[in-house]
C-alpha cells in the first residue's frame, strides 16, 4: 500500500488529468500529509482531519469548512485502498457559503471606469501601454461576460478580428469556447493591438495579449490594485471601503443584461438559458439559472411576461 504523500500525488494528479486545476487543494493537501506525518498517522482518520482544518484558529469558520472539504473529497477517494481511512462527516464544521450580492454596473459607470483608465499617470516610458491596457481589459471585460482569469490566459494567437472571435482556451475543467466579438469590440481590440506592436517593437515580450510594464503577462493582484484605484478615484468606492464592486461583477451584468434583453425581444429566457451557459463556459445550466433572480431589473421583466400571460387568458 502506498504511503499518504503518494496518495495524495495520485489523486491530484488523477483529477487534474479530468480537467481540474485543484490550485488550492493542490497546497493545502501536501500540508495535510505533512500534519499527518508528523502525528505518525499512516490513515486518515475523522479526529486528526478536524484538528487539522481548524487551523489557524484567528480565521472564519468558513475557512475551516473548506479545509475539510478537500479533505473529505481525498478520504473519499483515499477509502478504495484503505479501508482504515475514515471520512469526516458531512455535518462537521457545517457552513453554509452565500454567494456575494452582485453590482449591477449602469452603462454610465462603465464608461467613467474606462476613461479613468486611460488617466493611469505614467512615470516612465516604459508605462505608456499601461493606460491602454488596462482600459481595453476593462471594456473587453464589460462587454463579453469573460472570466478574469480567462482575460489574462489570452494569448495574441487567440485573437481573430477576421473571423471576429476570441478563443478562450483551458477555461475551468479545462474547456475551450470561442466568443464571438462585437464589430465595436474588434476596433478598441485592433487599437491596442497597434499600439501594443509600436510599444514593444524591436524588444522581448510575451505573447500575452495584455502585458505588463515588464512584458510579461498581467499580474493578477495588480489589476485589482487598479480596479480598486480608479473605482474609488470615480466613486464606486469609498477611500477606506474595503467592500465594493468587484471586476467579476461585468461577468453579472454581462448575463443580465442578455436575458433582460431576451425578455423584451419576447423570447423565453428558460429555454435559452442553455447557450447563455455554454457562452459562459459554465459546467451546470444551475450555475447561470442564479442570474434569473440576482437583478431588480430582470425580476420586473419577469413580472411584466407573467402579467401579459394572465391578462392573455381573462
Amino acid at each position: 500500500m502506498n504511503t499518504l504523500r503518494q496518495a495524495v500525488q495520485e489523486y491530484l494528479s488523477l483529477r487534474r488529468s479530468l480537467g481540474f486545476k485543484l490550485e488550492e487543494a493542490g497546497k493545502v493537501l501536501p500540508d495535510f500529509v505533512a500534519f499527518m506525518e508528523r502525528h505518525r498517522a499512516s490513515c486518515i482518520t475523522q479526529a486528526l482531519a478536524l484538528r487539522w482544518a481548524q487551523q489557524p484558529s484567528n480565521v472564519q469558520p468558513a475557512n475551516w469548512a473548506r479545509r475539510l472539504s478537500f479533505v473529505r473529497q481525498f478520504a473519499r477517494h483515499r477509502s478504495a485502498t484503505d479501508p482504515r481511512t475514515q471520512i469526516p462527516a458531512p455535518g462537521l464544521l457545517p457552513f453554509a457559503p452565500k454567494r456575494a450580492r452582485p453590482y449591477l454596473y449602469s452603462d454610465g459607470e462603465i464608461r467613467r471606469l474606462l476613461h479613468a483608465a486611460l488617466q493611469i499617470p505614467c512615470r516612465f516610458q516604459r508605462d505608456e501601454l499601461q493606460p491602454w491596457t488596462y482600459h481595453c481589459l476593462f471594456g473587453l471585460l464589460s462587454v463579453s461576460g469573460m472570466r478574469l482569469g480567462e482575460a489574462r490566459n489570452l494569448e495574441l494567437q487567440d485573437v481573430d478580428l477576421a473571423a471576429a472571435v476570441l478563443t478562450v482556451r483551458g477555461a475551468k475543467f479545462g474547456k475551450s469556447r470561442l466568443i464571438p466579438l462585437h464589430v465595436s469590440t474588434c476596433k478598441v481590440l485592433a487599437d491596442y493591438i497597434a499600439r501594443r506592436e509600436r510599444h514593444w517593437a524591436n524588444r522581448r515580450v510575451s505573447s500575452y495579449l495584455f502585458v505588463s510594464n515588464q512584458g510579461n503577462r498581467l499580474d493578477g493582484g495588480e489589476i485589482h490594485r487598479h480596479f480598486y484605484a480608479l473605482s474609488r478615484q470615480i466613486g464606486l468606492r469609498g477611500p477606506a471601503d474595503s467592500h465594493g464592486p468587484r471586476l467579476h461583477d461585468m461577468r453579472h451584468v454581462f448575463a443580465t443584461n442578455t436575458l433582460v434583453r431576451w425578455y423584451r425581444s419576447g423570447q423565453d429566457p428558460e429555454r435559452r438559458l442553455p447557450i447563455l451557459s455554454a457562452y459562459l463556459g459554465h459546467v451546470h445550466v444551475a450555475d447561470t439559472q442564479w442570474y434569473l433572480s440576482a437583478s431588480p431589473e430582470l425580476m420586473r421583466e419577469a413580472m411584466r411576461r407573467l402579467e401579459q400571460r394572465w391578462e392573455n387568458r381573462s
